[in-house]
């Protein structure tokens, strides 16, 4: 087996046990997995968001793209053909 076939069946294996592990603790102790899943889902959400927004404010502002004398030209002749 190569590397990423080994990565691959170890992601497999690893949420099979996440899956019977919070399987069982959802019928163990129901509120608190619940509040805690619920929180961290809404915590996943916003801080992508706030990601996106520190993307967006510290990005600078693409410049503006300017025509160049050339393809000015090439328009004026299509326009009068």
């Amino acid at each position: 087996m190569n590397t990423d076939q080994i990565l691959g069946a170890t992601i497999m294996v690893v949420s099979i046990l996440v899956i019977l592990v919070y399987g069982y603790l959802i019928f163990m102790y129901p509120l608190i997995v619940l509040q805690i899943t619920v929180f961290l889902v809404v915590a996943v959400l916003l801080g992508i968001l706030a990601w996106i927004g520190y993307t967006l404010l510290t990005t600078p502002a693409p410049k503006p793209i300017e025509e160049t004398p050339e393809s000015n030209t090439q328009n004026e002749q299509t326009e009068q053909k």
